[in-house]
């Protein structure tokens, strides 16, 4: 198969659903392959697939991330496009949702939006009272290609101490684009940069610390293991092929490469079972609670770990040629390289630990 091929009949991402509930998805993987490395086509499938798309926790979650994976194994910038979007219609239907104490949040989900939530030093973004009302002020960085987004949710430090969640126009007046000097050969499209805020209008979602306990803040962080989950599930499928075509062209692998197929073979499908499980337990309504956090850890840990070994035994296999003269290829191995560096490693798994250490396991 060349990457001509591949590019016409893209094929789904099956994590439990029914063939004939994967078909669904088809025109989407279309839709993301004719816009390979185009961003406003790849903004306008994420619109269309907000407007349809399950939120987490509503009984089709394995669904939402077979769609997000399956992207993702498409284009791993459209999967990277496609999350951010997914994430802020649950969060703000979260909030909708929520019983706060003040007005309820009922925001219109148009146009198309980002979650930027990370911090960085000397870089600081606070929301002030301004008359009743909310205005930012400051900077917020990792913002991936906040310029051509309509709307943010965002978090903000308060006056008050802790952080909460607002929901911002990224077109309003004050709101100012610092050049991202994206140097990165991964994730081209998607480049991050830092986004300033000179007093603008902003709508609270949820009090002090709502967006990091929400049930939500952890379903969203496995959603975006699924998207590294679906490219490397795009990596195995290249793998194979290339036995594939070399074995009819004469030359049949050896014990070696069967053994590392055998491997990505095993670790994949342990990664689907695992998957299918915790959607059925978010659904199920047991992942709503203070063990959530610490299965999202498991989850985009795992996941992580078998993206990384799989490029491994792939590049292994393959050689040098692929990275050098298959430009598909090498933009799925780089992109896939850079979007799983949004796993902490160690370090996350140090925060898995210290909640182990608490008691907070299944074993």
């Amino acid at each position: 198969m060349n990457a001509t091929q591949e590019a016409r009949s893209p094929k789904a991402v099956r994590i439990s659903s029914t063939p004939d509930e994967l078909a669904d998805i088809s025109p989407l993987l279309d839709a993301a392959a004719a816009g390979v490395g185009d961003v406003p086509a790849l903004l306008a499938l994420a619109k269309d697939v907000g407007e349809t798309a399950p939120k987490p926790g509503t009984g089709s979650t394995a669904f939402l991330w077979e769609i997000l994976a399956s992207i993702t194994a498409v284009d791993v910038a459209a999967g990277r496009i496609l999350e951010p979007h997914l994430d802020a219609a649950a969060i703000l239907a979260q909030a909708g949702a929520a019983d706060f104490d003040d007005a309820p949040v009922d925001l219109p989900f148009d146009g198309t939006w980002g979650v930027f939530a990370a911090e960085a030093p000397g870089l600081r973004l606070e929301a002030q009272d301004a008359d009743g009302a909310v205005v930012l002020n400051g900077s917020k960085p990792w913002c991936s290609i906040a310029a051509q987004l309509d709307h943010a949710v965002l978090t903000a430090h308060l006056d008050g101490g802790g952080r909460a969640a607002f929901a911002v126009d990224l077109h309003a007046a004050g709101v100012s684009f610092a050049d991202p000097e994206w140097t990165s050969l991964g994730l081209r499209e998607v480049p991050s940069g830092t986004v300033h805020f000179d007093a603008v209008p902003a709508i609270p979602l949820g009090p002090a610390g709502w967006y990091y306990q929400r049930p939500g803040f952890a379903w969203g962080g496995m959603g975006v293991a699924a998207c590294w989950f679906g490219g490397a599930v795009a990596v195995a499928r290249n793998y194979a092929e290339s036995l594939k075509k070399a074995a009819d062209g004469g030359r049949e692998p050896d014990q070696l490469a069967l053994a590392h197929l055998g491997e990505i073979d095993r670790t994949l499908t342990g990664l689907t079972q695992y998957l299918a499980r915790t959607a059925a337990r978010i659904d199920a309504g047991e992942l709503s609670g203070a063990g959530a956090w610490s299965e999202a850890l498991r989850v985009r840990g795992s996941v992580a770990a078998a993206v990384e070994r799989v490029q491994s035994l792939v590049s292994q296999n393959l050689g040098p040629a692929p990275l050098a003269f298959d430009a598909r290829y090498g933009k799925r191995m780089a992109d896939l390289s850079l979007y799983i560096r949004q796993h902490h490693a160690m370090r996350d798994d140090a925060q898995l630990g210290a909640l182990t250490f608490k008691g907070d396991h299944p074993w």
